[in-house]
Parts: C-alpha cells; sequence; structure tokens
C-alpha cells in the first residue's frame, strides 16, 4: 500500500446513521458494576426503570451530555473542519431538546425523525480504570422504520458511518446499507460493543462482505467477530471481506490494513485517562475526516489516534476547544 496522499472521496460529507441518545455518565466502584449483573466493558438493553433503579443506589452527581456512537463520530467530523450530517429519531422532550440544540452547535446537519416516545438514553458507569459499563434505554431511537431512510437520506455524502447497535434492527441495517449503496457513498461500519457482535455474528458476516468498504473494531470487538486474539491475524481476519480495517488495542495504538497490507499506529500521549466514553467514535471521526480530505493512512491513523487520546482526557464524548485546537495542528504538519 502507498503512504503517499490518496485521492479524496468524492465529496466531503460524512452522514451518521444511529440512535439518538443521550449519555447520563456516573463514576463507580467494579463491585457497584457487578451488583448490576452486565459484564464490565459491555453494554446491556434495559427499561427506563432501570436506570432510574441504577441511579437511585450510586451516590455520583450525573453528568448529562448528548451521544450515540454514530453522532458522536459526526460531530467529531465537524469539529476537525469537516461536513456532517446526522440521522435518527428523537422525543419531543426535554431531552430531544438538548439533543438537536448540540447538533446545531456543532455544525451538524440535523436529519431527525420525531416521536412520542422518549429520547432514548445510555447510562455509562465508569470504574477507577476508566473503563465503561453502558445501560441504554433505547426509547425513540429504536423506533426509526425502515421505511424512512431513504437514498436521499445519504444524499451528497462521500462515506455513510452506521453504528453496530443497528444490528439490533437488521432490517433497518440492511434498508441503510442498500439506500447508502444506492447513493454512491462508502459504508463505513464501527461494531460498537462485544456483546452486539456476539448476538450478530451471522448476519454481520454477511453484511460485511456484501456492503462495508470500512470495518472499525476494537480488540474485544475482533476477537467476537473473528475469534482471533492475536493482533496482526485479527485485523487480517477483518480486512478479508472489507476494503480497509481497522482495529484499535487501546493504549497499543491501532492497525489498518488495506489489501493486505497492515500499518501500525503508535497511540498518541501518555496523560491520565480520565474515561474512555466515546473513545472509539472519535478515534472514527480523525480517520473518516482524514479519509474525506485524501490523507495517507499512517496520517489518517495519527488523527485518529490524537481524538482518541484527547477525548479520554475528559468526562463523556466531548472534546473541549482546546483539545480540538491540538488535533488541529496535526492536520497541517
Amino acid at each position: 500500500m502507498s503512504t503517499n496522499d490518496k485521492k479524496p472521496l468524492g465529496g466531503k460529507l460524512v452522514t451518521g446513521l444511529g440512535s439518538a441518545l443521550v449519555d447520563i455518565l456516573i463514576h463507580e466502584s467494579d463491585d457497584f458494576v457487578s451488583e448490576t449483573g452486565v459484564a464490565k466493558g459491555g453494554m446491556d438493553l434495559v427499561e427506563e426503570k432501570v436506570i432510574r433503579e441504577i441511579l437511585l443506589k450510586s451516590k455520583a452527581k450525573p453528568t448529562i451530555v448528548p451521544g450515540g456512537s454514530a453522532c458522536n463520530t459526526i460531530i467529531g467530523v465537524c469539529c476537525l473542519g469537516g461536513q456532517g450530517r446526522f440521522v435518527g429519531k428523537y422525543g419531543q422532550d426535554e431531552f430531544g431538546n438538548l439533543f438537536e440544540e448540540d447538533l446545531q452547535k456543532n455544525q451538524v446537519e440535523p436529519l431527525l425523525f420525531k416521536s412520542v416516545s422518549p429520547t432514548g438514553r445510555v447510562l455509562s458507569v465508569i470504574t477507577p480504570d476508566a473503563q465503561r459499563t453502558m445501560y441504554t434505554y433505547l426509547g425513540a431511537s429504536s423506533e426509526t422504520a425502515p421505511e424512512e431512510i431513504t437514498e436521499e437520506c445519504f444524499a451528497d455524502s462521500a462515506i455513510v458511518h452506521l453504528e453496530g447497535y443497528l444490528l439490533f434492527n437488521q432490517n433497518l441495517m440492511l434498508k441503510a446499507l442498500e439506500s447508502a449503496k444506492k447513493a454512491g457513498a462508502a459504508i463505513s461500519l464501527d461494531l460498537a460493543s462485544f456483546t452486539v457482535v456476539e448476538q450478530s455474528k451471522a448476519f454481520l458476516e454477511h453484511i460485511v462482505s456484501e456492503y462495508v468498504d470500512i470495518l472499525i473494531a476494537n480488540e474485544d470487538e475482533a476477537r467476537a467477530f473473528t475469534g482471533f486474539t492475536d493482533e496482526n491475524d485479527a485485523v487480517s481476519a477483518l480486512a478479508q471481506n472489507a476494503e480497509i480495517a481497522v482495529l484499535k488495542v487501546g493504549k497499543r495504538g491501532s492497525y489498518i490494513a488495506e489489501r493486505g497490507n497492515i500499518i501500525k499506529i503508535e497511540a498518541r500521549g501518555s496523560g491520565e485517562v480520565v474515561d474512555t466514553t466515546g473513545a472509539g467514535d472519535l478515534w472514527a471521526s480523525g480517520f473518516l475526516y482524514g479519509m474525506i480530505n485524501g490523507f495517507s493512512f499512517e496520517k489518517c491513523g495519527k488523527l485518529a489516534s490524537a481524538c482518541g487520546y484527547e477525548v479520554c482526557r475528559v468526562i463523556g464524548a466531548n472534546i473541549p476547544e482546546q483539545g480540538w485546537d491540538r488535533i488541529r495542528s496535526l492536520i497541517h504538519e
């Protein structure tokens, strides 16, 4: 694979489709997570009352911020100076207003469907090692219907970025994939969570082979999908059916594979990690921004690593402006 800058993809717009969610973040102990019955570091779908009950048991003061995997990624693309659109469904409530206002504040084009159901939310319990365990109430976000997703949703998009959580609604995922291809966009899929992969493996294997151009996974997700624990074996297996495959391995950096060639990207930064919420989402922001601008894979990976590192220095998935300034300085190196 050439390390020279590549020709940019057709167009600059990155469109994300996913769950319109609000993140509720608290710090708690490993024992606290254990008592909830959810595997540490995983994601469990729950009813809204479960989130309320967990919050009542905690003495921690929650931080509330707009979130959702694909949404976080698109906001990051726009903060880097790119063009972004987000497609999803939300409720007509306080959380829904917060969500839409945040999109507009970050220059993201909102293409939102409204529901009478409450806006979805995710409780992320952050343990002392900065790992997060997620309890997700999808609410209105789960009501996005396949017939609502059309080719027009992805008009003028260079890349359509899909979050793995859509695998819980296979009809919706298929309609999104078909519509994105008809719109002429490249398709990026972030596997999102090892629990999602475990529950959707056969379907996932089919759609990656048929539709996905860019496949993004962390080591747990890659292990669940490929069965490999060795990093080179895992990223090679990910790349068998996708043109470009990414394996993120935390502090050890990441790997980018294309057509049998593998590039190792070193992790960026060595400061304290406060919270890993949004780390993978923002990693994708940097990578996809680099792709639409024709950067080399090394530069895409370097920019992605910087985004992933900066978001780990704060609570939640919102990088402060000083962090974005440090990231943007890399674009011109």
